[in-house]
């Protein structure tokens, strides 16, 4: 199954249910001035409030071109009303379009299937380099210092996640969130075996202190 993500400043439209259009399944996600609260899989749309409670839409359109994760995906800006020189300052911003909002589910669809099946499709991010270690995304491979890290699929994602946001407590919860796994309790315990996992093959190629356990709050990934 191939994978679209398309992530929203707009809490309500980040939790519509995924949609599926053949083998492509689009899912829906939160994008916060943090970045995107899941993992973000396939070409990125990301539709950007021009107005928001803790910064402008300008801003977050110069976040998103400075993020590595982000920086190609196709950005919408949805304004509240069609003003000239609203768009002209968000194009000038980075952003590759303008819609009036407020956009339903079907409308953001629309929009995304449109361009997606015309081709015009934001080429997605294929190489994390973070030092001795490399994530192939397309080819769902980790390396440590050149040696493959053995890993199942929820494990190579966790492990990309946690590069993504390295240095950085995260609880399970978390973790279960950017899976797309929230919703099922169980998953919270199914974390563990996960990191257990995932430890063990860091360990079978000489990585067996990057990732760390905090008591009583989560993991964390070091890296330089």
């Amino acid at each position: 199954m191939n994978r679209v993500s398309i992530v929203t400043t707009d809490e309500v439209a980040s939790r519509f249910d995924p949609f599926c259009n053949g083998e492509t399944e689009f899912t829906f996600g939160l994008l916060t001035p943090a970045g995107p609260q899941k993992l973000v899989e396939g070409p990125v749309w990301a539709f950007v409030d021009w107005v928001m409670d803790d910064l402008s839409g300008l801003e977050m359109c110069r976040r998103l071109r400075a993020d590595k994760r982000l920086s190609d995906a196709h950005v919408t800006i949805v304004l509240e009303a069609d003003d000239a020189e609203d768009r002209r300052r968000a194009l000038k911003a980075g952003a590759d379009d303008y819609a009036i909002g407020p956009l339903d589910r079907q409308s953001l669809l629309d929009r995304v299937l449109a361009l997606h099946a015309a081709g015009t499709r934001p080429p997605g991010m294929q190489l994390i380099d973070a030092g001795d270690l490399q994530i192939n995304i397309a080819g769902e491979q980790a390396r440590w210092k050149g040696a493959l890290i053995a890993l199942r699929p929820n494990e190579f994602r966790v492990l990309r996640f946690m590069t993504e946001n390295a240095n950085r407590i995260l609880t399970r919860q978390e973790l279960v969130d950017a899976l797309g796994k929230d919703g099922d309790p169980e998953y919270l315990r199914t974390v563990d075996v996960w990191i257990k996992r995932l430890r063990f093959g860091l360990r079978e190629v000489g990585a067996g202190n990057l990732l760390r356990t905090v008591h009583g709050k989560g993991y964390v990934l070091d890296l330089p």
